[in-house]
């Protein structure tokens, strides 16, 4: 397993990572909705030392996921956070759990994670979701293997991953025909919450920018 999804920089398995098809899951996700969604998806190997890590993909790309209960208790999700990002390599992704009750906190873990951490980051609406983009990025491995398309440095030629349009079309106002316009210009979710509202205004026209500014801040639509 790669040191960068390990606690304490140590690997659990030296040099090893899930096969192609598979994902790594860490022991506590078993028998929830995440792992039951999963299952009928893609191979899963549970691991009981995962780390900081929640899932890790064959390509070892590492995913920590913040949950609605992080957010709402305050616990230690963002000294989590901190350490997740000294161990992980470029190719890593963090994904929360966006709910009417935990988005009255999504702006500050976004800002946090983002602007201070420089990671990437996917709102999802529950497990269910979670396991959809996990779903596409194994799908996405044999299309360009060991690349992160939620990755700052993503080039343009990751506009079309399914992952990253899904993400994009779920923007409200936002179709399919001005995600991909926007993917062309910001090619990933990190260039495209950091763009500003002239910038995608100049892709999309001024009221699709403040739907696009509004679901990276406080997203209050549905």
């Amino acid at each position: 397993m790669n040191e960068s999804c390990v606690r304490g920089g140590t690997p659990a398995r030296p040099g090893t990572s899930a096969p192609p098809g598979h994902v790594l899951i860490s022991e506590k996700w078993r028998g929830t909705q995440v792992a039951q969604a999963l299952s009928g998806k893609v191979r899963l190997v549970f691991e009981e030392a995962m780390g900081l890590t929640d899932f890790q993909l064959s390509d070892r790309m590492c995913l920590l996921f913040i949950t609605e209960s992080d957010q709402v208790t305050g616990s230690d999700y963002k000294r989590r956070l901190v350490r997740f990002r000294k161990k992980s390599a470029a190719n890593s992704l963090v994904l929360v759990e966006l709910t009417p009750l935990s988005e009255q906190y999504f702006a500050d873990v976004q800002a946090f994670v983002v602007l201070d951490l420089g990671m990437a980051i996917v709102p999802v609406s529950g497990q269910a979701e979670a396991a959809l983009v996990i779903a596409h990025l194994v799908a996405d491995e044999g299309k360009s293997p060991g690349t992160n398309p939620f990755s700052p440095s993503r080039g343009a030629a990751g506009s079309g991953d399914a992952a990253v349009l899904d993400c994009v079309t779920h923007i409200p106002g936002i179709g399919r025909v001005k995600a991909l316009a926007l993917l062309e210009r910001f090619p990933s979710l990190h260039a495209l919450s950091t763009a500003s509202d002239e910038q995608l205004a100049i892709a999309v026209g001024r009221g699709a920018a403040a739907s696009v500014r509004a679901f990276f801040t406080q997203r209050t639509g549905p």
